[in-house]
């Protein structure tokens, strides 16, 4: 009998992000592995995004509609939901294995989150947890949250780390912002936890020097208070937030950027880690969250975000990763985060379910 799975990618209608890429690099991976004949993968996505999965791939086409009343899913074997608050999930019937897919808690460590508001939270994903056969964590931070803050009922948590997201062919377009120094990078949307304003200090001195920072830009008042701090430190000329980036300019940015850097204080794994290590450059991350699990010993920590201990962090990082030569190092580590081992520990899972 032919077992069906239903990988959920409602979330790629959010581009820009990290959950988008999720979705479509691992929807693609997933259908390499499927065992002819006997297994079939169908991909539940927005309508707009189905041509980015190829022409022979099945797909339930995502509405608002199905939030009230899910589709007919009578067929299928499995159903993996692809993060954490979906509001896709076949609660009624009760046939079909359920996958969760947890990328972070985030939410619980946002200061400006109400404490209701976090509880809120937890038990929305206790409800999906509930519901789940299995729940699969990007990290094993994440997953030591999931099991401190929720209870998982005895049910099988695994981490299965996200892979290598492969940058296109490096090309700046007509509009792109094209930097005339050295720079550092940073990539992400545009949010308080993400802690851009940290590396401003980084620049400050250094006329040679240039901040470039790429993502969406949802919080309009911390942007502006980027753009107010930088005009009090004298630096506005040498900061530059671009927005949101191509595949293509976001590929130029990481293969011709001097350093890559991420404070960010919140977060499951870090894709764009993994994203400046396929090209080799020097890691400048958070010592905390999940960056130090991927990041791994080729990676340089900001363990507080005092501008002495970032500049000092910065400076000793840069001198060590020219003495030890440290690129193919980093280049070495970045493929252990592999779509395609991914994918199949995916496939274990589901397995596992029928």
């Amino acid at each position: 009998m032919m077992k069906r799975i239903i990988f959920d990618c409602e979330r790629m209608k959010h581009e820009n992000t990290g959950l988008y890429h999720y979705c479509l690099n691992l929807g693609n991976h997933l259908s390499k592995f499927t065992a002819p004949g006997m297994e079939a993968l169908t991909l539940y996505s927005p309508p707009e995004k189905k041509y980015l999965f190829g022409k022979n791939t099945d797909h339930i086409i995502q509405t608002d509609l199905h939030k009230i009343r899910m589709p007919a899913l009578k067929p299928f074997t499995v159903w993996h939901a692809a993060y954490q608050d979906s509001y896709y999930l076949p609660f009624r019937n009760k046939n079909i294995k359920v996958v969760l897919s947890v990328h972070d808690l985030n939410f619980m460590y946002d200061p400006s989150k109400p404490a209701f508001k976090k509880q809120r939270n937890l038990r929305r994903l206790q409800m999906l947890i509930n519901r789940a056969d299995v729940i699969i964590c990007m990290s094993e931070y994440t997953k030591n949250d999931v099991e401190f803050f929720c209870d998982t009922v005895h049910k099988p948590v695994h981490v299965i780390h996200n892979g290598t997201n492969t940058l296109t062919e490096p090309q700046l377009l007509n509009r792109s912002y094209f930097p005339v120094k050295p720079f550092i990078f940073s990539i992400g949307t545009l949010l308080p936890k993400k802690n851009f304003h940290s590396l401003l200090p980084l620049i400050q001195g250094q006329e040679h020097m240039e901040l470039v920072i790429a993502g969406r830009i949802d919080d309009v008042d911390y942007y502006q208070s980027i753009l107010d701090t930088a005009a009090d430190m004298g630096i506005s000329k040498n900061i530059k937030i671009v927005g949101p980036v191509s595949e293509s300019e976001k590929s130029w940015y990481f293969t011709n950027c001097y350093a890559f850097a991420m404070p960010s204080t919140a977060e499951g794994f870090g894709l764009p880690v993994t994203e400046a290590m396929s090209v080799g450059k020097p890691l400048f991350l958070a010592g905390r969250t999940a960056l130090p699990e991927i990041g791994g010993d080729v990676a340089f920590y900001f363990e507080n975000f005092s501008p002495v201990h970032m500049k000092a962090t910065f400076v000793d990082g840069m001198k060590r990763y020219v003495r030890f030569n440290m690129q193919d190092e980093i280049i070495k580590k970045g493929k252990v985060y592999c779509w395609d081992h991914a994918a199949q520990e995916y496939w274990k899972i589901y397995r596992s379910l029928y």
